[in-house]
């Protein structure tokens, strides 16, 4: 299974060259590299939560790993800078190493100058500081917006709706196949992570602009009965084509699946105290942001 006493050659168009050794590394494919790559992380993660400066929830720290991609949680700057040096510490030991260029930190505050002052490094290469990142292909923002990651879905939306428009507008397919396509095709890829949204009504009507823009390609022009030109059809009369649920309505739908997917999960899964946590400390003085 590991690259023991293994040989290889290249072959460069019909030259092929002489054998030479593999002394290091798994090959492609092996089922023992994730075997491996656990451990190292579980290591280095247990010696990440010995310190007990990191942020609570429902009086658990919390430091969020999947597979390669770590995120480390901190009430403060100097919190993060102290367990990320930790965590390097603890890969070194096994032979693994951290890459600064790929590691970013954000402060998230309603003070945006917050964690200016502050300097993170490691290995002498300076970490840098951003204002939003996205992680598991979600993008989160230093004021805990929605906004950036649905500007980022619709942009993936709007790559997906142009490969299809064609096929869209294509007048031998039947609007029932037109919108089989839209709901397992266009849909998913708008609404990945949408449990977790909190839509504003700005949020609805971007969704909903972006649904009737599909839907107007799927149902064509209509001829008015006064001018007798050919016209888009109104919200209106989509809603009366369109049968099943709209965009918005899926979002909540998918809410409340997910709710209840997770209420179930004891007290021991994460994201079961996620749901039913209540956030620790006091709230700052002031009015909240709008919604």
């Amino acid at each position: 299974m590991c690259l023991t006493e293994t040989y290889s050659r290249v072959r460069v168009g019909k030259n092929l060259s002489d054998m030479f050794p593999i002394r290091n590394g798994l090959k492609q494919g092996d089922a023992l590299s994730p075997l491996l790559i656990n451990f190292a992380l579980e290591y280095t993660i247990r010696r990440v939560q010995v310190n007990q400066d990191g942020l609570k929830l429902n009086g658990t720290h919390q430091l969020l790993a999947h597979g390669d991609d770590v995120n480390i949680l901190g009430g403060s700057v100097d919190t993060v800078k102290k367990n990320a040096e930790s965590s390097v510490a603890a890969t070194k030991e096994i032979g693994l190493e951290v890459n600064a260029h790929k590691t970013k930190y954000m402060t998230m505050s309603r003070d945006q100058n917050a964690g200016r002052i502050h300097i993170m490094k490691i290995d002498n290469s300076s970490i840098e500081r951003v204002e939003e990142f996205k992680y598991l292909e979600t993008t989160l923002t230093n004021r805990n917006s929605i906004q950036e990651e649905i500007k980022s879905r619709l942009k993936s939306e709007n790559a997906c709706y142009y490969s299809l428009e064609n096929l869209l507008s294509s007048r031998l397919l039947s609007k029932n196949l037109k919108i089989k396509v839209y709901r397992t095709i266009i849909l998913p890829v708008v609404l990945y992570g949408c449990e977790t949204w909190t839509l504003t009504l700005r949020e609805k009507r971007r969704l909903r602009v972006f649904e009737n823009r599909v839907l107007r390609r799927v149902f064509e022009s209509k001829r008015d009965e006064v001018t007798g030109e050919r016209r888009k059809l109104h919200n209106e009369e989509l809603k009366d084509h369109y049968s099943v649920p709209n965009i918005v309505r899926v979002v909540k739908s998918k809410r409340m699946r997910w709710a209840g997917h997770v209420a179930p999960m004891g007290e021991g899964r994460g994201v079961h105290r996620v749901l039913v946590g209540k956030p620790e400390g006091k709230r700052q003085l002031g009015r909240g942001r709008h919604r």
